[in-house]
């Protein structure tokens, strides 16, 4: 009996480690995706490119801040605009080098920092919030700079893209969205996880981002990029979103490329690639400006 009792004992003290720990990684499972930094020296002003530093602010209820951004305007055809969103760690000045690359086809580029990264203000992201500064940066170009929506495409990069599946949804007037290296859900990321193992991870989960339930409802041409030794996020995610969106939608699979280097391994095809949706899609089909 003693021992039969010590064993209980045991078996109560270890549940409650373990529904500490649930309840932990609970808590804190923003901090292990959001992985914002301070922005980098880097700027559009190191490849020659004249920018505007930009202040956007965010309205909420109790929740409000505001995005730091840069603004790299250009007179050239074809007289698009991208709406750039980066992926959940880094900052703008870490991903200046997929900026650059749309810059270069003519387009004109916004792109933001969220709150909690870079030098935008807080606090710190959660799904909701990102939800909203994409919707803040969409109408800071509509509003201040005048950017026809008919021709204004958001492209978003990993978590970037789930926020722009969203941003799609929300704004129907958008010309057309670019997803590379994006995921179907954050449950699907996270069954991926080695603490999958231990603990009932999807159902802890309260950052979503269910981009798997959304495409079906996507009404806008859509180009899906996904590099095929993606060791983050695998290309089947991207080939099963794009297999889930209704036409037109377009899947690009890029032979080697990784999580962050598609842009670079793919060289002058990207540019090709592009240039051909942004012809087909958008500029065949959307009113002039």
């Amino acid at each position: 009996m003693p021992s039969f009792q010590l064993l209980l004992s045991v078996l109560g003290v270890s549940g409650l480690v373990y529904l500490g720990l649930c309840g932990w990684l609970r808590l804190i499972q923003r901090w292990m995706m959001y992985l914002p930094t301070a922005l980098g020296p880097a700027t559009p002003q190191d490849w020659g490119r004249p920018y505007e530093e930009v202040w956007i602010p965010v309205e909420g209820h109790g929740d409000s801040g505001y995005l730091h951004g840069w603004w790299i305007p250009t007179s050239e055809a074809p007289g698009l605009t991208v709406l750039y969103l980066h992926g959940n760690s880094g900052s703008i000045a870490s991903n200046i080098s997929q900026v650059r690359r749309l810059r270069a086809l003519g387009a004109s580029v916004l792109t933001i920092d969220y709150r909690g990264y870079g030098r935008s203000s807080g606090p710190f992201p959660n799904e909701s919030r990102l939800y909203a500064d994409a919707v803040a940066a969409y109408q800071f170009l509509v509003t201040h700079k005048a950017v026809d929506p008919h021709h204004l495409i958001a492209y978003g990069h990993s978590l970037g893209g789930a926020i722009a599946i969203e941003l799609a949804l929300r704004v129907p007037t958008l010309a057309g969205l670019v997803v590379e290296g994006s995921f179907t859900s954050m449950g699907d990321m996270a069954e991926r996880s080695t603490y999958n193992a231990w603990f009932p991870v999807r159902r802890m989960l309260t950052q979503q981002f269910d981009s798997l339930a959304k495409v079906p409802h996507l009404a806008l041409p859509t180009l899906y990029i996904h590099g095929l030794a993606d060791a983050s996020v695998p290309a089947t995610m991207g080939q099963t979103l794009h297999q889930a969106t209704p036409a037109p939608a377009d899947l690009w699979l890029v032979p080697k490329a990784d999580h962050n280097d598609l842009t670079t391994l793919a060289g002058a095809d990207f540019d090709h690639r592009l240039r051909q949706f942004f012809q087909h899609h958008i500029l065949a089909t959307s009113p002039s400006p």
